[in-house]
């Protein structure tokens, strides 16, 4: 296998390995929170309107209203209930689909039975009007564990359901028995054990009742919600759901479609089916959700403000004025077709929740986006857990071939740059697409990898790196290491026939003139020359064989291959002959003598490589072509030259 081979199989094990870890700190949700935070940035920045936004408005009981209420009408908290009749009354003048209100009527006004009359005649007189009905986990004393009597039944029917109810060991609606406690984690998660009704004015005249708890994440922000919970082996839309529902009149068919409802929850199929995310489906009239193993649905936020929010008092006194004849400060159009939510805004009413997009949300606004979601048809989907398993090896393995693959400082910052980047501009593509992508996952994969692959490459590599820069400082010009360093296969140890230009030269009457020289002149007079002369050798990328006093053997075309070696060492030559005219004067006056060199350059084919003994050896040349180049170093002194 060759030295690349060798990298990339060592690669793909460190990718494997840093892979599986991250897997199994995922899987036990290691990684949570930081994700939760990665999707909330996500959302911020690919926060776009919904198509859908247009067809929703918003009343708000803000600070505006309270203060309105108590300054012009001496109102305090609660209003009374007749209040919200104008506002009722106003949006069906307006032509609105749908009325829904996220507030919860579960007691009788204080202001007496007339108030809750008042309000269910304009609950009544609505046509569609969306009530809130209070869900638990938990039975509470005083609440109701069965379906309430006088309080008019659920009739969302969702095929499926039944089945759904049976496989989890719950009773459906209408069947004899106690309820078990759900052995499936999605109607575990579905499931409300109590519930507090709204007085009876709110629930007889309401077209649904709807649930209006949306359990946070861990961290406490809103990023999901269940579209349906079940109470009493039936069916309770959330107020998103019911508004839609009741904004469309005529025959709806809902469903639940997935592995849930065919026994393969459990075992070797049921595994498979975890993995490979086949959660389940909500069908609603075609339209068919995504649903997370919890039954919730991801929310897709919009930007702040995509909305239109209207304050409940100006919408109080646009039909206090429309009653009086007069024209209304609001608009009526603005209804028109509209699905209308009421809720809560002002902060001493308890009502705002942190979400992706905001640390302070109205609740109700958390309707509306499911709402412009189911409307708009624009739904997260979660990508599967094999899917996001298989893209961090993928994003590890490359990672990990990537820094394999290069040396350097600078090649290694980019390649960390690149990989660190990879997750998050994917993760953003499949955000655009509707898919949830994990993060940190395929992050946490590709760091793992790129410093297993550092440390391995400084552990293997690093000394192989290490052993040429040792080998071959003495001989090699810096730049021909690096090369070395980066393509080690180009270094064979032992011997090797090449061509070589081959290069000797020594200085005339040195032997003379180191006589009449003390050791310290000597020795500082050869160290500048030879300095010098070696200096131009490496910068034409030659290789020192050895000194052998004041003379120099050289070569070029190994161990790195020159194309050019025979014009290499002529220039050389050439320079190392300019260099000492330029240095004569200095030498001169330290000898008082001129020196001059003697060179001698041949090319031809030699063995070269590391020779000697296993305890010391070095990197040199023999052959017929080396003595030519010798002998042609010495035939100067015939000739003079």
């Amino acid at each position: 296998m060759s030295a690349t081979g060798k990298r990339l199989a060592a690669a793909a094990i460190v990718a494997a390995a840093a892979a599986v870890l991250a897997v199994a700190l995922w899987s036990v949700g290691t990684f949570d929170g930081v994700e939760q935070k990665s999707w909330d940035w996500r959302e911020q920045l690919l926060a776009h309107p919904s198509p859908a936004s247009g067809r929703i408005v918003i009343i708000l009981l803000d600070q505006q209203s309270l203060d309105w209420g108590k300054k012009e009408n001496q109102l305090s908290w609660p209003w009374p209930r007749q209040v919200y009749a104008p506002l009722i009354a106003f949006a069906k003048r307006g032509g609105a689909r749908a009325i829904g209100f996220d507030v919860l009527f579960t007691e009788p006004s204080v202001y007496g039975v007339s108030d809750d009359q008042a309000l269910g005649a304009a609950i009544a007189d609505s046509g569609h009007f969306v009530g809130s009905i209070f869900l638990s986990k938990n039975p509470h004393e005083g609440d109701a564990n069965s379906w309430p009597r006088g309080i008019p039944k659920p009739h969302l029917a969702i095929a499926g359901l039944s089945r759904l109810l049976a496989r989890g060991g719950q009773r459906a609606s209408g069947q004899a028995g106690a309820p078990a406690v759900a052995r499936l984690p999605l109607l575990a998660a579905l499931s409300y054990a109590s519930a507090s009704p709204p007085i009876s004015d709110v629930a007889a005249n309401a077209e649904y009742l709807a649930n209006v708890q949306a359990p946070p994440d861990s961290d406490g922000v809103y990023r999901r919600i269940a579209l349906f919970s079940i109470f009493d082996g039936r069916a309770i839309p959330s107020l998103a759901l019911a508004t839609y529902l009741a904004g469309s009149p005529g025959v709806h068919h809902l469903a639940l479609e997935g592995p849930f409802l065919s026994g393969r929850s459990g075992g070797i199929r049921g595994l498979v089916d975890r993995l490979l995310g086949r959660n389940g489906e909500l069908l609603v009239d075609g339209l068919r959700v995504p649903l997370e193993p919890d039954g919730s649905t991801d929310l897709r936020y919009g930007p702040a403000g995509e909305t239109v929010d209207l304050s409940a008092a100006a919408v109080i006194q646009s039909e206090l004025q429309a009653e009086a004849g007069e024209k209304p400060n609001v608009d009526p159009s603005l209804f028109r077709d509209k699905y209308v939510l009421f809720g809560f805004s002002a902060p001493g009413l308890y009502d705002l929740r942190p979400s992706p997009i905001s640390g302070v949300y109205p609740g109700v606004k958390i309707h509306a986006t499911a709402l412009a979601d189911l409307l708009a048809g624009d739904f997260i989907r979660s990508a599967s857990p094999l899917a996001s398993a298989f893209f961090a090896f993928l994003i590890a393995l490359i990672a990990a071939a990537a820094a394999s693959l290069v040396s350097g400082v600078v090649r290694n910052v980019i390649v960390y740059a690149v990989m660190i980047a990879v997750p998050p501009a994917a993760s953003l593509l499949a955000y655009a697409g509707g898919l949830r992508l994990p993060l940190v996952l395929p992050e946490v994969s590709g760091l793992l990898s790129l410093v297993g692959s550092s440390i391995l490459n400084y552990a293997t590599e690093g000394r192989q790196k290490r052993y040429i820069k040792g080998a071959f400082r003495q001989y090699l010009s810096p730049a021909v290491i690096e090369e070395l360093i980066a393509h080690p296969e180009r270094l064979r140890l032992g011997g090797e026939r090449r061509d070589l230009s081959i290069f000797f030269s020594d200085l005339q009457g040195f032997t003379g003139l180191s006589e009449a020289l003390t050791p310290e002149q000597l020795t500082s007079l050869l160290n500048d020359y030879l300095s010098a002369m070696t200096d131009i050798i490496h910068d034409e990328g030659g290789t020192i064989d050895k000194y052998e006093g004041d003379a120099i053997i050289a070569f070029w075309n190994a161990p790195i291959p020159q194309e050019d070696h025979p014009v290499r060492a002529v220039r050389a030559a050439l320079r190392c002959q300019l260099e000492l005219a330029r240095l004569r004067p200095a030498f001169r006056e330290r000898v008082e003598k001129d020196l001059f060199v003697r060179i001698g350059i041949n090319t031809g084919a030699a063995v070269v490589g590391n020779m000697g003994s296993r305890s010391r050896f070095d990197y040199t040349m023999l052959g017929d072509a080396v003595n030519l180049a010798s002998r042609l170093e010495g035939v100067n002194k015939q000739f003079r030259t």
